[in-house]
């Protein structure tokens, strides 16, 4: 269980790194008594200073369904995002964040699936599942990594 986790959480960290963010902490086990239920947890900060609010919405919205779309591909089960009730939290974050794209419900849902699916053949490309693999296994060996630690690990990747 922690590597499908491992997995979900390694997708966030790895969208929100492409996406201009930076990643404060991300854990395969995080504390349970300041909030839901949640197996993992990734603290990110956005440079919102130099994003519009439109851009900001875009990328929250991709950060948030690299997590189950890196699952997907992990397990090799294509599931709809919005149907899966461990990835309700993320589905809700990117519904929400999509609001300022989509304010239609119907077009809204149409792109998340469309970005969902655009995620998913982005991210099973070769380049990009290694850098997740490498996340993981760093992932899985100290089960929470700080900033400076994905630095480092992001840094093997981009050489």
């Amino acid at each position: 269980m922690s590597e499908l986790i491992a997995y979900h959480e390694a997708g966030h960290v790895y969208m929100a790194l492409r996406s201009g963010a930076r990643v404060k902490s991300v854990t395969i086990d995080p504390d349970w008594d300041d909030g839901p239920e949640r197996h993992g947890d990734t603290q990110i900060i956005w440079p919102r200073k130099r994003l519009s609010e439109r851009e900001l919405a875009e990328r929250i919205v991709l950060v948030t369904l690299a997590g189950p779309v890196a699952e997907m591909i992990h397990s090799g089960d294509p599931y709809h995002p919005g149907l899966v009730a461990e990835w309700s939290l993320d589905w809700q974050q990117a519904w929400e964040a999509a609001e300022l794209i989509h304010r239609d419900e119907a077009t809204r849902m149409a792109f998340l699936e469309q970005t969902s699916i655009q995620l998913y053949h982005q991210l099973n490309q070769n380049r990009h599942w290694e850098a997740i693999a490498m996340l993981v296994d760093h992932l899985l060996a100290h089960e929470t990594l700080d900033a400076e630690m994905i630095t480092e690990i992001a840094e093997e990747w981009r050489s």
